[in-house]
């Protein structure tokens, strides 16, 4: 045999054993994809972790194996593994019959959203939209993150394409209606919700939009039954709770928005979701205005914990943390009203040298009128009376506050007036003081005057 026909044998031979080994890896390979999908299907989600993970360790560009990989990571629980595969696959973009392409997009969508990546999960809806576009679901989807962005209007296309879509979506009904109210357009905002809830009556969501669109009307007694039917689902439970403290903090009954605001935070299942630190917050300023400090810094401490950057909790830590080694200043600011007279009575008397003819409470400290308190000094002259303001809320004084302060003066006679706060003045505030007869003592200046003026001694 010559040796040429040996080397065509040998190379046939070769070609022969190569196809056949793809022939076998040909039929293996689904095979070991399809074991994998039943291993998830049986709940056995460790073993098709580990099939999933030796086939790309051969091949790291095998994206079904990748996807069943994110759906095991899913099923287990470990739904941020699993968004790592699904952004893999969602990067070829390669669908099969082992990767369905909507249901694909729905649940990388979802996982967008528990993580925070909303424009990433927009891109999502919008392409399941074109996939199927009779899904009212997707245009609701999309409506909602258009609505996160402040985009009302196409916020409102949105919605309006879902219910267009599905007249019965009774959600997506109640959702246009508290967008058509925020825009407002108020007949079409309560046609809306009254469409929803004719929907579906038991629907928490639309009862949870009514009563947002009721509070906004300060209609609190309807907007407290409304979030109270809301409360029956889970999802709005915590929600509703807040706003129904937020409707007894705008009719100033601040003991029952605390027990309000104590509910959600117990409703909680999450104590760093917003929802858990704007029941804190609201929770705060509740217990900040009944004076009761102590227990305002406990829930802004617990904030600052779980979000540093939360709203203005810095600022507010930053603003009371003398209150823990200034007893003077504590005592200024939570000082019940007959105490807090008192001080600001003595104050008046012995640092401004003024003798107090009237004392009468404000929602941010009191008011008094006082005169010169040197009676041979002014024996024969007609005594001039100031108004003084002692404010001891948290927030900067602006000058509009000034204004409104100047306007009651002239109402009154009253030429002078001091205005002594525990916060600050904003810059507008001390320009528009300047060329006026009003006098601002800020947080600094009444820190001095508590500490120099025995005023504790007369409220003992």
């Amino acid at each position: 045999m010559s040796s040429m026909f040996i080397g065509i044998i040998v190379i046939l031979g070769a070609g022969v054993a190569v196809l056949m080994v793809f022939v076998v890896k040909s039929f293996i390979a689904p095979q070991k994809i399809a074991g994998i999908d039943k291993l998830i299907s049986n709940g056995k989600y460790g073993p098709a972790i580990k099939a999933a993970k030796a086939i790309i360790a051969r091949n790291p560009r095998d994206t079904e194996a990748r996807y069943l990989l994110g759906k095991a990571y899913l099923a287990d629980g470990k739904a941020e593994l699993a968004l790592m595969e699904f952004k893999t696959v969602n990067a070829t973009a390669i669908f099969s019959k082992t990767i369905p392409e909507a249901e694909f997009r729905k649940t990388i969508a979802q996982l967008f959203l528990k993580y925070n990546q909303p424009d990433e999960a927009l891109k999502e809806f919008l392409l399941l939209i074109k996939l199927e576009p009779f899904q009212a679901e997707h245009y609701y989807n999309a409506a909602q993150m258009f609505e996160q962005r402040d985009n009302s209007e196409q916020a409102i296309q949105y919605y309006r394409k879902a219910v267009e879509t599905d007249p019965k979506h009774a959600t997506a009904h109640a959702a246009l209606g508290f967008l058509l109210f925020k825009n407002k357009q108020m007949t079409d905002a309560k046609t809306e919700i009254s469409l929803a809830l004719k929907l579906d009556p038991k629907n928490s969501k639309a009862y949870f939009f009514q009563g947002k669109l009721l509070r906004e009307s300060h209609d609190y007694a309807n907007a407290l039954a409304a979030f109270e039917k809301a409360l029956r689902e889970p999802e709005f439970k915590q929600k509703a709770l807040i706003e129904r403290g937020c409707c007894y903090i705008e009719a100033n009954s601040l003991e029952k928005a605390i027990v309000e605001f104590d509910r959600a935070i117990k409703a909680s299942t999450d104590d760093s979701s917003n929802d858990t630190l704007h029941a804190r917050y609201f929770l705060a300023t509740c217990y900040e205005k009944q004076r009761d400090i102590d227990k305002a810094i406990g829930q802004w401490e617990k904030i600052f914990v779980k979000k540093r950057n939360f709203r203005d909790v810095g600022e507010k830590l930053t603003q009371y943390q003398e209150l823990r080694s200034n007893d003077h200043m504590k005592e200024y600011l939570t000082a019940s009203k007959d105490d807090f007279f008192t001080i600001c009575k003595a104050l008046t008397n012995k640092c401004l040298e003024l003798a107090v003819r009237e004392i009468k409470e404000t929602k941010y400290g009191c008011s008094l009128i006082a005169v010169e308190n040197d009676a041979e000094k002014w024996r024969n002259v007609r005594k001039m009376p100031r108004m003084i303001l002692f404010y001891r809320d948290p927030n900067m004084i602006e000058d509009a506050f000034l204004r409104t302060l100047q306007e009651e003066m002239k109402k009154q006679s009253i030429i002078r007036g001091i205005v002594i706060t525990s916060s600050g003045f904003t810059r507008a505030a001390l320009e528009f003081a300047e060329s006026r007869p009003l006098e601002l003592i800020n947080k600094d200046k009444l820190e001095q005057m508590l500490s120099q003026a025995d005023v504790f001694a007369e409220n003992q």
